[in-house]
């Protein structure tokens, strides 16, 4: 996994707890769910680089 991966979806990671949190604050249902998606896409891709990785040795 290239740095540059790796640093991408941890900061979609990141916005996505961000988004969950503002509208967890706010009472926005759909922000919430919004960022909630974020984080599990950030994570699955997280995965799958990791996967890669692994497969590459």
């Amino acid at each position: 996994m290239t740095k540059h991966d790796k640093v991408k979806n941890i900061t979609q990671i990141a916005k996505g707890r961000v988004k969950e949190a503002t509208g967890k604050h706010l009472g926005d249902e759909e922000m919430q769910n919004e960022g909630h998606l974020d984080q599990v896409k950030g994570n699955l891709k997280q995965a799958g680089e990791k996967v890669k990785d692994a497969l590459k040795e």
